[in-house]
């Protein structure tokens, strides 16, 4: 990829947590790391000057960029540790070593140890995490202890060894810290459901565990057995205080691919997640171009298939946001909340942020292909018969009731046009009159572009509710041409669209493009009349004050205003420094005015 590809990659590359991955120019993938921001962390590589040789010699094989977004830190420390292990890549040397994440794990065994290990088996055993430190599986594996009397001996606690004495109890019976299963003091009923608690508490439910150590609590101080209800009222303490661990997802879920699909007008983008010991090991987003309006649904079919071939997947089931017929022998879930839900979730947030991305960067590399989705867009959003190519918007300007002005701004393929702005001074309007000022400056704009055979717009947007659009309509219905031009009003405190005959308005989502752009043409609208205002009051202010002064005329005042900024400061001036600046004639006339005055 070449430099200005990789530029486009970096500006917009998301203020959000994750891991980016970096490609030489043969597509391998040479670096991994983690971001609290993957934009300043990503960026940083190439603004700063780096002391280590290796970094400088990394930068320079860079091609290019991708990036997985996740929700945390957490899980974008946990996911770079995946993704290092699975591609090992050069510069991630340090890396390299053996080194993974904690789990807790609860030993498949008659009487089940919980221990802590960096390996996982499948031996039918239980695995909880992984943790991003090791001090969390600590502060956990200490809370179960503290709750609950666990052997940790790795007997063979079978119920014939039991049963013929073979084993006897340890100091850790004799501590308190065990129940002594291994010679049957403990049965194996009441060890199991401490297990059932324990798993819940790794789960982060702890509701369960709490409501059975109140009752004990208040059945030993029912029986006045204080201390021991003392001792349990700690626990629930320990319990309430606890924090649920972090973790990227379940565990129980392996070996499972996860789709997900956004679209527009033009593109689909079907973004896919593999999953494996419930850890993210690989995220790709493919773009379609779509060619016959195809279906979301169609689009995910055809991407899955493509997808899996690419990647050589074998998973047998796979999560998606809605039923597909793959013609496979793979199981289908839609998941409604859970867990799975969580994953789907953070799937379709990966394909948003890579369909803003390839907005940004198809605005700058292809403005034409930018301009038709949006102008596309537009067209369904705002239920059009045409694409608004041409978008005129309307605005009043009359603060405290002086100098009614008007101004009307034109964007052409979702830009602004600012040779095309105009302004307007109401002409017929006595006072403050929004809805007249609005008919008047409507009716000669069109009349105009009427008159010089000019092209009318698609779209006229007006800055008001109801009584501005109305006022509007009359115009174009004296013009003839009512019917013939789209015309919308926007209502400022709620961002409502009204439509000529229709009382119920239309709300556009908060976060759409379309109502970006009316919002944009609004403010500029907003903008440019206020200019205008200003200027005319300022003109206003200057006449009543510098030209009213005989025999000083609009050279002496732009010099003076030039040199003293404002007509306050002329008033106040020395006959000395107005000499300075306009001679002694005119200096003379300017200072006699304010001071006989």
């Amino acid at each position: 990829m070449d430099k200005p590809a990789l530029e486009i990659q970096l500006k917009t590359l998301p203020n959000q947590p994750g891991v980016y991955q970096y490609y030489d120019a043969n597509g391998t993938i040479i670096y991994v790391g983690k971001a609290k921001n993957l934009k300043k962390r990503v960026s940083s590589y190439f603004t700063k000057t780096h002391d280590n040789g290796k970094t400088r010699v990394l930068v320079k094989k860079i091609a290019s960029v991708k990036h997985i977004v996740v929700e945390t830190e957490t899980d974008a420390l946990l996911l770079e540790n995946n993704l290092i292990k699975k591609y090992q890549p050069r510069y991630n040397v340090m890396l390299k070593d053996d080194k993974s994440y904690p789990w807790i794990c609860i030993k498949k065994e008659r009487f089940p140890r919980v221990f802590s290990t960096r390996r996982v088996f499948k031996d039918g055993s239980e695995y909880f995490g992984p943790y991003t430190s090791m001090k969390t599986v600590s502060t956990l594996l200490d809370l179960i202890k503290g709750l609950y009397s666990l052997r940790t001996c790795n007997y063979d606690l079978s119920e014939a060894k039991i049963d013929a004495g073979k084993y006897k109890v340890c100091l850790e019976y004799h501590l308190g810290n065990c129940k002594g299963p291994c010679e049957g003091y403990e049965s194996e009923e009441v060890y199991q459901g401490h297990i059932q608690d324990i798993k819940e508490i790794l789960k982060g439910n702890f509701k369960d565990s709490l409501n059975q150590f109140r009752a004990q609590m208040n059945a030993y101080a029912a029986e006045m057995q204080f201390e021991e209800a003392q001792r349990i009222k700690e626990k629930i303490e320990v319990l309430e205080n606890y924090q649920a661990k972090s973790t990227i997802v379940n565990p129980k879920i392996s070996n499972v691919d996860v789709f997900s699909i956004v679209s527009d007008e033009g593109y689909g983008y079907v973004n896919f997640l593999q999953i494996s010991y419930g850890s993210i090991i690989r995220s790709h987003t493919l773009e379609i171009k779509k060619k016959l309006d195809e279906t979301d649904l169609e689009l995910l079919e055809l991407a899955i298939t493509e997808i899996r071939q690419r990647f050589n997947s074998k998973s047998r089931e796979i999560y998606v946001p809605f039923e597909v017929d793959l013609g496979e022998d793979i199981k289908v879930t839609v998941p409604k909340l859970g867990d799975k839900k969580h994953i789907l979730d953070l799937s379709v947030r990966n394909a948003k942020y890579y369909r803003m991305e390839r907005f940004k960067q198809i605005k700058i590399t292809d403005p034409d292909r930018h301009a038709n989705r949006i102008m596309a867009q537009m067209k369904v959003d705002l239920r059009l018969h045409e694409e608004p190519r041409h978008i005129e918007c309307f605005d009043n300007s009359n603060i405290q009731g002086t100098n009614p002005v008007a101004a009307c701004v034109v964007f052409k393929n979702g830009k602004p046009s600012k040779k095309d702005y105009r302004h307007f001074n109401i002409k017929t309007v006595e006072g403050p009159d929004d809805f007249a000022s609005m008919e008047e400056v409507v009716y000669r704009r069109y009349k105009r572009l009427l008159d010089e055979d000019q092209p009318l717009p698609q779209l006229i947007i007006i800055d008001g509710g109801k009584g501005q659009l109305g006022s509007a309509l009359k115009s174009l219905e004296v013009l003839g041409l009512r019917g013939k031009i789209a015309i919308i009003g926007i209502a400022k405190r709620l961002e409502e669209l009204f439509y000529p005959g229709d009382p119920i308005p239309l709300y556009l989502d908060k976060k759409s493009e379309s109502l970006k752009i009316i919002q944009q043409l609004r403010n500029e609208a907003h903008r440019f009349g206020i200019e205008h205002h200003r200027n005319r009051r300022s003109k206003s202010a200057l006449n009543t004050e510098l030209e009213t002064i005989s025999g000083i005329g609009e050279k002496t005042i732009v010099d003076l205003l030039k040199h003293f900024k404002s007509v306050k400061r002329v008033a106040n001036a020395k006959l000395d420094e107005l000499e300075a600046v306009v001679g002694t004639s005119r200096a003379e006339k300017i200072y006699n005015y304010y001071h006989n005055n």
